[in-house]
């Protein structure tokens, strides 16, 4: 068997970058030796939380900057373009990538963190960042954007509180329910395609629970939300990892995000944030819903059939805006953050050979 090539060895480091859900809606065509054309779906169409395709453009973008990192390994350079569609084809983005021997670049020092970044639902450490940790990941987002920290006990509280109450309307909506529903792998620890259940931060009592309610239709979920409530998997999902943990933060960027092209830039900083928090022996896990249906409230949009859930959310709105910074704070991604242990469940990503175009 040949090595594999450059290109290749290239995709294969790729492909570890964070995926929305691990749905990996992304294919590979590699045109030549230093040319690949990516061709990339949003979500937008059967999944609440990919409002207007932006999460997918994040992740997206998180994927071309794993890209350039990964070719540093070579001394190569990335460049792209997006090719420029009718607004129809928004939800169906492609993206030129063309690779340039580089003489003196040298190996990015983030390629390390690609394939053991990891998103950690359960408690953390809770003990402060340092100035250091936080001026490299402040470093890492760029000059486009800045951190606010929610750092201090009590605003650590405030976090943990909007969690989980927000995470009611997840999972009393039904819209998010057949989400959640495609998207959960059961019994195992790690999956290719999906996210393993027992990476979700629950004991094994609700995980059963989550199953029996979730192997039927709506109306069994929201049986078992009448019956027993939905705080107990609140509670370990996200009141009690909200509250352990070093911070949260908010990524703002400088300028409101206006584009597909903003979104993409955006999250080409999220991943080098991440990956350097990686770098720097701590773990993340985005909290991106208070943001969306935030932004669902605001521009007065129906999420849900459930009148209830969309009250709810508008309750919510004034609690999500300030943790943001202000109605004016171009918030991009929203997560916690703190020192190990590593999670012992986790996503991993499909063979390469899946990834192609066929």
């Amino acid at each position: 068997m040949s090595a594999p090539r450059i290109i290749e060895q290239i995709l294969d480091l790729a492909r570890w970058a964070p995926s929305g859900d691990n749905v990996q809606t992304h294919r590979f065509e590699i045109l030549d030796e230093q040319h690949v054309r990516i061709h990339a779906s949003d979500t937008s169409a059967h999944c609440v939380y990919d409002l207007d395709g932006h999460a997918s453009q994040i992740a997206f973008g998180a994927l071309l900057e794993t890209m350039a990192i990964a070719a540093s390994e070579h001394g190569w350079r990335m460049d792209f373009t997006r090719q420029q569609r009718a607004p129809a084809f928004d939800s169906e983005l492609i993206f030129d990538v063309a690779f340039t021997p580089q003489p003196g670049l040298q190996p990015d020092v983030l390629i390390p963190s690609i394939a053991v970044r990891a998103v950690q639902r359960r408690a953390m450490r809770t003990r402060p960042l340092s100035p250091a940790e936080k001026q490299a990941m402040e470093a890492a987002a760029g000059p486009g954007y800045r951190i606010r920290w929610l750092e201090t006990p009590g605003e650590r509280w405030q976090a943990a509180q909007l969690m989980f109450h927000n995470a009611k309307l997840r999972l009393t909506m039904p819209e998010a329910f057949e989400v959640h529903r495609r998207i959960i792998h059961w019994g195992v620890s790690h999956s290719e395609d999906r996210v393993p259940d027992q990476a979700l931060g629950v004991d094994a009592l609700t995980l059963r629970l989550m199953k029996w309610a979730m192997s039927s239709n709506w109306g069994r979920m929201a049986t078992m939300n009448t019956l027993f409530g939905t705080w107990l998997p609140r509670l370990q999902m996200d009141l009690l990892p909200g509250l352990l943990c070093g911070a949260h933060f908010v990524l703002q960027a400088r300028q409101p995000l206006r584009s597909i092209d903003d979104h993409v830039a955006a999250g080409r900083a999220v991943q080098r944030f991440w990956l350097t928090l990686t770098r720097l022996g701590l773990f993340m896990q985005p909290e991106m819903t208070p943001l969306i249906f935030a932004r669902y409230i605001a521009e007065g949009r129906p999420f849900t059939r459930e009148a209830a859930v969309q009250a709810r959310a508008e309750r919510l709105r004034p609690q999500a805006v300030e943790l943001m910074g202000g109605e004016n704070a171009n918030a991009v991604f929203i997560g916690r953050l703190g020192a190990g242990p590593a999670p012992a469940a986790r996503a991993v990503r499909k063979p390469l050979a899946e990834l192609m175009l066929r």
